[in-house]
């Protein structure tokens, strides 16, 4: 494991990255919010089906 490398590596990365405008931030956060959703969602449908399947939870 070469440290100097490693720390190299990061130092480049770290440059090369930006901060996003807010528009690019919004819609990035609508589409992780909208996917959050759907997967509680789609959990919740499951779980109610297995409830009233005789012998669920």
């Amino acid at each position: 494991m070469d440290v100097k490398y490693d720390l190299a590596s990061y130092v480049r990365v770290l440059k090369m990255a930006s901060t996003p405008s807010w528009n690019e931030f919004s819609q990035i956060a609508k589409v992780a919010g909208a996917g959050i959703f759907l997967i509680g969602l789609l959990g919740f449908v499951i779980f109610a089906i297995m409830t009233f399947i005789p012998g669920g939870v």
